[in-house]
């Protein structure tokens, strides 16, 4: 794919344009979203007008004009090609899914993240996700283990999505998806009830460490996500470690950390799994 797409932006890019904007490519579904530089926005309606071409499945090309905010999480996306439609399907371990791309979050950089949290939950477990967006940790987690997710999220479109989803997927388990403030539905419904937690709001996870705590019974695990700066790539798995020990209330015991992805220059998604003592 991203031989193809050189070749087919050589004509209207220099090499280095042509890179900064494959690294800022994805597709969803018949969707392409671009992230482009500001140097190359006269350039858009060109770019997407070639990517829509050669790339055979897609119906749209949206260029994202804002980064993901709010607590809805959703971005402006531009159409610059095809059809203006932000709704698609989405296919991922063998599980479907309707996103909308614009009005609720959703990321396909996160699959091996999604593989990894679904292998770890063991059976008859009760998990809550605290910021579930369309439900894709969710459904591929109840999708391979017979487990009860709650999945939670204040967006109502998200919500709806997620109820969605999990009408579409023969499940082993059951995703039970709430709409609403995640501090107010653990405080109201679920103290206690998690033997695993995800934090999926990595730039907002130290504020909602004691709802994670308080839904997570003892002895259970939390997954969180965090956004580290770090000159080596190789020290932020440790740094985030050592800043969930700093602000964590109760005995921990860290089980590793990895990873997740790059979000920026020495900037890197991370995730700590603790097993929390109460």
């Amino acid at each position: 794919m991203t031989r193809m797409l050189k070749k087919s932006l050589e004509n209207i890019l220099s090499p280095k344009e042509s890179e900064e904007l494959i690294s800022a490519f994805d597709q969803i579904g018949d969707i392409i979203i671009v992230r482009i530089p500001e140097s190359l926005l006269p350039k858009k309606k060109i770019i997407g007008e070639t990517l829509l071409n050669d790339v055979k499945i897609a119906r749209s090309v949206f260029y994202q004009a804002s980064a993901v905010e709010g607590d809805f999480r959703t971005r402006n996306l531009e159409i610059i090609a095809g059809e203006d439609n932000t709704k698609t399907e989405y296919k991922e371990f063998g599980c479907k899914f309707v996103v909308d791309v614009e009005n609720a979050f959703f990321s396909p950089r996160l699959s091996t993240e999604r593989d990894r949290i679904a292998s770890l939950i063991q059976k008859d477990e009760v998990v809550t996700n605290m910021f579930a967006g369309v439900g894709m940790f969710s459904v591929i987690a109840a999708k391979k283990k017979k487990c009860t997710v709650y999945s939670i999220d204040i967006n109502p479109i998200a919500s709806k999505l997620c109820e969605r989803n999990i009408r579409l997927n023969k499940l082993a388990g059951q995703v039970i998806s709430i709409n609403g403030d995640a501090t107010q539905i653990i405080n109201e419904q679920l103290v206690d009830k998690s033997d695993r937690t995800l934090m999926l709001l990595p730039e907002r996870s130290d504020e909602f460490l004691e709802s994670a705590i308080k839904t997570t019974k003892n002895g259970g695990v939390i997954h969180y996500y965090s956004h580290i700066h770090a000159d080596k790539k190789s020290d932020a798995g440790k740094l985030s470690e050592e800043h969930y020990l700093q602000v964590t209330p109760v005995k921990s015991e860290i089980l590793g950390s990895k990873i997740v992805r790059p979000v920026g220059p020495r900037y890197y998604q991370t995730v700590v799994d603790v097993k929390i003592f109460k």
